[in-house]
């Protein structure tokens, strides 16, 4: 038999019929008894945490080593809380030095490894005071000098690594003077222990630390300033105090300091390394002293030059101690980075930076401000050696220009048929 041929079915009995089973309604409930059930289900339900603002601030972070395109800026997420010691400042300004743009390259063997955020030196406001700090207080204005880590909207530093700001002094004059007056101040006075009618060659006179030197030479008497320079700035230098500029890029500074001074110069600073180096050696009178602090030479584009670098320590100066006693010159090492042991002795000078700021000795000279989106060309302004004194970041985004109005046109006339 096959399925098609099924037996019919018989027709059963009423009482024998199988009923589909339906689904058993459930009565509906009054409107009043469900308003009642759903009040009391929302109290019993766990209440949800409002959502909280997140924090957020802007930093600038090195994610490798190479060119401009290298310093990215990136928002991050949660404020910095302080340790024990420290206290969080909000940073209005941040100073570039030539060690960041070293640190680009991977030059400057103070920093960690990458991503990390650079720069040395800022200046904000006190917003969190972390325990066991007694001399600082949320609103105090201060000057910030640190390993790195500066370039953001927010940081957490130890307390001891910051100085009050004297009345009158803007964020950007602050943020311009931890690295580079320190530097200057160091190298003049305790290393070259400066005094009156004496000499001095400053090279790149028209940077950070060159408008420093020449401000804290000017605080002696009768101190004559060489200082070298391309031509274009020799009129902005010499109102500063250098007493002869020199162009180095069209003249052979060696030969125009012997014109001047035929028995030599009683301190130089020497940024450039390399030849320059064996030349201020050289250079110095009997009783002199040569303050090498940096290596600019191996900086000859964006990013770093091998063969530079090669030419520069092939041509390093080095010198036996024999030499030294037969010629009566001394030859001093100065890097502030590896000060971070001997902090005490750097806020001595801070100190008497801010005190000789207050007697209107000194001022910082403020070149240039980018704000953080444009990192990259305040690099290149440094690196290609257009600016006079100190270039300084903002972290405030830069605020749109507003758009000029567009004429409006004159709508077409219809031809009259």
């Amino acid at each position: 038999m096959s399925g098609e041929e099924a037996p019919a079915q018989q027709p059963q009995k009423p009482e024998e019929q199988k009923q589909d089973p339906k689904p058993t309604e459930e009565p509906k409930p009054e409107p009043q008894a469900a308003a009642a059930a759903a009040d009391a289900a929302a109290e019993t339900a766990p209440e949800k945490a409002p959502e909280e603002d997140v924090v957020t601030y802007r930093s600038l972070v090195l994610s490798g080593y190479g060119g401009y395109d290298k310093v990215k800026l990136q928002v991050k997420k949660g404020m910095p809380s302080p340790k024990a010691g420290e206290v969080v400042v909000r940073v209005k300004a941040c100073g570039l030095n030539f060690a960041d743009l070293l640190a680009r390259q991977g030059l400057y063997d103070r920093l960690p490894s990458p991503p990390f955020s650079p720069g040395m030196e800022c200046s904000g406001v006190v917003e969190i005071v972390g325990e066991e700090v007694t001399d600082r207080k949320v609103g105090d204005k201060v000057m910030v000098l640190n390993r790195s880590g500066m370039w953001q909207e927010v940081v957490a530093v130890p307390a001891s690594h910051t100085f009050i700001m004297p009345e009158g002094m803007t964020f950007e004059e602050a943020a311009a003077i931890p690295v580079n007056y320190v530097t200057a101040y160091m190298m003049l006075f305790d290393f070259g222990n400066l005094r009156p009618n004496q000499s001095v060659l400053i090279h790149m006179a028209a940077g950070g630390v060159g408008i420093a030197a020449t401000q804290l030479c000017k605080t002696v008497k009768d101190v004559t300033i060489f200082g070298t320079s391309s031509a274009s700035k020799h009129e902005t230098i010499s109102e500063v105090g250098v007493t002869h500029p020199i162009d180095y890029r069209t003249r052979d500074y060696v030969d125009e300091i012997r014109k001047i001074s035929p028995k030599g110069l009683d301190v130089i600073l020497d940024p450039l390394g390399g030849s320059d180096t064996h030349k201020g050696f050289n250079l110095l009178r009997p009783m002199g002293k040569l303050i090498t602090y940096g290596a600019a030479n191996v900086l000859t584009g964006q990013r770093k030059n091998l063969l530079a670098m090669a030419k520069t320590w092939y041509n390093q100066f080095s010198i036996n101690t024999m030499s030294l006693m037969h010629a009566n010159k001394a030859v001093c090492g100065y890097h502030l980075g590896y000060l971070d042991n001997e902090f005490e002795m750097v806020t001595e000078v801070v100190a008497k930076l801010l005190d000789l700021y207050k007697q209107g000795k000194i001022k910082p000279r403020v070149d240039s401000t980018y704000h953080f989106e444009q990192v990259g060309d305040a690099m290149r302004r440094m690196q290609e050696r257009h600016n006079i004194g100190k270039i300084i970041l903002l972290p405030e985004p830069k605020k749109e220009e507003p758009k000029k109005e567009e004429e409006k046109k004159e709508e077409p006339k219809k031809e009259e048929n």
